[in-house]
């Protein structure tokens, strides 16, 4: 009976490919486990083609039991409608398929507890994840997790005190800047700011460059507006900056704080951007489509997490690298709700 044959009325085994590519079981095993380098290209290739004529599919479980190794990647996300996470996850996704891994999530409630990230990480190590992607607003530098990223290769999908230069994460810090420093240089002579969730990292990174910009420039900071990333927190702030005729430069620390933020000034009737400029954070598929069109500091969220996937994958394999590192730097994108202060 062919192999052709076989594979009908059962599904292909490993054996069926390398009759059909007249090779060992062995070296099907190679190819399929990506260790083509022990194997001749001719010999790859004919193995690579009985694959796609059988329809062979490596059973993952029987995979991990041979190789002794599961090949998965663990990412401990928080729970949360934000754009941001969905991005990041895809970039993670992307980079784990191109090297042969799988990713299972573990989510966790927004503002959790630092026990609710440590029980995240033991039910992704559960799981058989060979590293872990921490994609968490808090800093986690505790003993005890501490023991289980020593024990279990990890890496942030963003900078933190612990990692300060991480070249895989976007510097939230220049992001600030980038946004003052626009609206300085426009002449506006101070810029309000509208704060994210004080329980994410990367609002208080934000925050704290906004505040040393200002002063950098002999400008003594604005009181801070709070926020939580929802458009609902930026109308409020809106409200608030509505009330305040010498405030005419907004840094929003998101996009959809932005969006309510608009509306308030509109409906206090102050225009955007002759009597306020707003800039804000991310650049999200919206922003060029609100009403004027978002002037907003762009972060690549889909190539952060393809780089901390490389970075961990490399770290797993004992690698320098395993591909080339995505650039991650933010950039200004200058669109409507900016203009220079009236006369």
């Amino acid at each position: 009976m062919s192999p052709r044959r076989h594979s009908q009325e059962r599904a292909p085994s490993q054996i069926d490919v390398a009759r059909l590519a007249g090779v060992s079981a062995q070296t099907v095993s190679r190819v399929m486990s990506g260790q083509p380098q022990s194997v001749r290209p001719e010999t790859a290739r004919r193995v690579l083609a009985a694959v796609d004529e059988l329809g062979y599919r490596v059973h993952a479980a029987a995979a991990s039991l041979a190789s002794g190794r599961s090949r998965i990647l663990g990412v401990i996300i928080v729970s949360t409608d934000r754009y941001s996470s969905a991005a990041l996850g895809v970039g993670i996704e992307q980079a784990a398929a191109a090297n042969g891994y799988t990713v299972t999530t573990a989510a966790v409630p927004d503002h959790a507890s630092s026990e609710a990230f440590l029980d995240a990480f033991d039910r992704l190590e559960r799981q058989g994840a060979e590293g872990i992607v921490l994609g968490v607003p808090v800093e986690l530098d505790s003993p005890a997790m501490r023991t289980r990223t020593e024990r279990t290769p990890s890496t942030r999908s963003e900078r933190t005190s612990m990692d300060p230069d991480a070249p895989h994460a976007v510097d939230q810090r220049a992001i600030a800047r980038l946004a003052v420093d626009h609206l300085l240089d426009l002449g506006h002579t101070t810029v309000w700011h509208v704060a994210g969730d004080t329980f994410w990292l990367e609002s208080d990174q934000r925050r704290e460059a906004w505040e040393e910009a200002l002063r950098e420039r002999g400008i003594t900071p604005p009181p801070v507006i709070p926020g939580d990333w929802t458009p609902e927190s930026g109308y409020r702030a809106g409200r608030t900056i509505a009330e305040i005729p010498s405030a005419t430069a907004v840094f929003a620390s998101s996009d959809e704080m932005a969006f309510g933020l608009i509306r308030a000034l509109h409906e206090a009737g102050r225009s955007v951007p002759e009597d306020v400029s707003v800039v804000s954070v991310d650049d999200i598929a919206l922003a060029a489509y609100a009403s004027p069109a978002l002037t907003t500091v762009r972060q690549p969220f889909e190539a952060m997490g393809r780089a901390a996937a490389l970075r961990l994958i490399a770290r797993i394999e004992g690698k320098d690298a395993v591909g080339a590192v995505p650039d991650v730097h933010p950039e200004l994108v200058i669109r409507a709700s900016t203009a220079p202060p009236r006369a």
